[in-house]
């Protein structure tokens, strides 16, 4: 459910105010942040035994990072452990954190190792996903394009179209499914 007016006026007054507030130090923590707790409505049409809704979503106004839970404090639990571990990889990148109340950026994962294979993506997405588009980055997997328990479907039409198991690639990778779907095909090439 989209936020109303008065909710988005009263978010971003929020964020102008912890703004405000965080000139006064140069380490934030979870509570310098605007923070926006909302009750959402759980759809038994979405149920599936691999998500998991939630009544409540915490999250950081006008950043990306959010928790949820089937209470307010369980989403600002999750809230947290999120925002712990959002500052300990930009740290970890040497990255400054987000100041209090500015836009968070949308960052996308890397695309390199997708692009060396770009026809075969291309491709893979036509005939195994069924698609005629998809964004895919290096870190997208076959799970991202089903709710099924598990990727059998997806590893049988991988070898009917190719010719490849990739059952045993357990993150079911798509840049490692794709790498291993290009090295059979250079070899299949070098040997005749």
């Amino acid at each position: 459910m989209p936020l109303t007016r008065t909710t988005r006026f009263k978010n971003q007054i929020a964020a102008f105010w912890k703004r405000c507030l965080s000139f006064s130090k140069n380490d934030w923590e979870l509570s310098d942040y605007p923070i926006a707790i909302r009750e959402q409505k759980i759809d038994p049409a979405l149920s599936s035994p691999r998500f998991t809704q939630h009544r409540y979503s915490a999250y950081i106004v006008n950043w990306a990072v959010a928790g949820g839970g089937d209470t307010p404090e369980e989403a600002m639990s999750d809230l947290e452990n999120r925002f712990q571990s959002v500052k300990s990889e930009w740290k970890r990148q040497e990255r400054p954190l987000l100041r209090p109340g500015m836009t968070g950026p949308v960052e996308f994962a890397s695309r390199e190792r997708v692009a060396v294979n770009q026809d075969l993506s291309e491709d893979f997405i036509q005939r195994v996903l069924n698609l005629d588009w998809a964004w895919i980055s290096d870190e997208s997997s076959l799970w991202d394009f089903h709710a099924d328990e598990t990727n059998e479907l997806f590893h049988a039409k991988i070898m009917e179209v190719y010719g490849v198991d990739v059952s045993d690639i357990k993150s079911a990778n798509l840049s490692e499914i794709l790498d291993r779907i290009a090295a059979k095909r250079t070899n299949s090439n070098s040997v005749r």
